[in-house]
This record gives C-alpha cells, structure tokens and sequence, in this order.
C-alpha cells in the first residue's frame, strides 16, 4: 500500500462506464481498477490487491474489512462478476461411473447439470472435506464440506474420489 494510505482514505467510486475507479490519498486518479485477491478459496476476506489497468498492484489490504462499507461493497461487487463458484448443495444424478459423466446437481445458484471430463478435475482444498470440482465447460463448482451433503450426494460423490 502506498506510505500514507490508510483502508479508511481509499476512495472508491464507478465511472459512467461501469469501471471502479481508485483515488489515493494524494490525489493520484486510477481508472479502471480490478480487484484480485491472494487466497479466493482458502481466506477470501484477507490480503486484496487492487491492480491498475497496467497490470501493477497500487494498493494491498491485509483485510477486505478494514475498508468502510461504501467500497468494501464496490469490491465485493466486482469480486462477485469475477468468482462465479457456484457452491453444490446436493448431488442429483451421474450418468455413469467413469468419465466423460454429466452431473446433475443443486447450487446456490440453481439446479444445473455439467460435464465433468476425468477424475482430476476434483480437488481437495482446505484438508480432506473442502472440494473444487472443474466442469467441462469451465466453470469451477465448490463444496465446501463434503461430509455436510446428503447422503445419496455423498454416495456418488464418493465413487469420484
């Protein structure tokens, strides 16, 4: 973070394109700032980079809740365009045992259903109950214990570990 920037002298606003715009405490003007944290899955609410349109980081916040409310609601605004992960809440259908199989699941988002392509588009995060499940269309599905699931849902999940 800059010397004398503090998450409280951060202005943070959107200009009439959309774009969040970044004003330090010492005037300078960002346009077109973008959000990037350092741990999405593992710790989303801590260490949040705020890169310019260049590329290069202008300010870092150990905690997203530092920031008042006003940008701390911008932020997770744009995080939440860029981090679609939809969370699985219960598992439906699997078309087959092996892979290629299409999954049909419930979300936090909505029923949906998805291609998952081979059994290492499965990972584990966070010890042994946290999974990130990567579908055949690209889109990332979270499960943030496994062990909470139904147990149909566990039962065919179990057949993909």
């Amino acid at each position: 973070m800059p010397s004398n920037a503090s998450p409280s002298s951060l202005q943070l606003h959107r200009d009439a394109h959309g774009r969040l715009v970044l004003t330090l405490p010492d005037g300078t003007v960002h346009p077109g700032v973008v959000p990037v944290r350092a741990f999405p899955l593992a710790a989303p609410g801590e260490g949040l980079s705020l890169v310019g349109a260049d590329g290069h980081e202008l300010v870092w916040l150990d905690r997203l809740d530092d920031l008042p409310a006003q940008p701390r609601s911008l932020i997770q605004e744009e995080l939440a365009v860029r981090e679609f992960v939809p969370t699985i809440t219960r598992i439906l259908n699997v078309s087959s045992f092996s892979t290629p199989s299409t999954w049909q699941v419930e979300t936090d988002r909505g029923p949906t259903q998805f291609v998952l392509k081979g059994e290492e588009d499965i990972r584990r995060l966070r010890g042994r109950t946290a999974l990130l499940i990567a579908s055949g269309e690209g889109v990332h599905y979270a499960i943030a214990d496994s062990t909470a699931l139904d147990r149909a849902s566990r039962r065919l999940l179990e057949r993909f570990l």
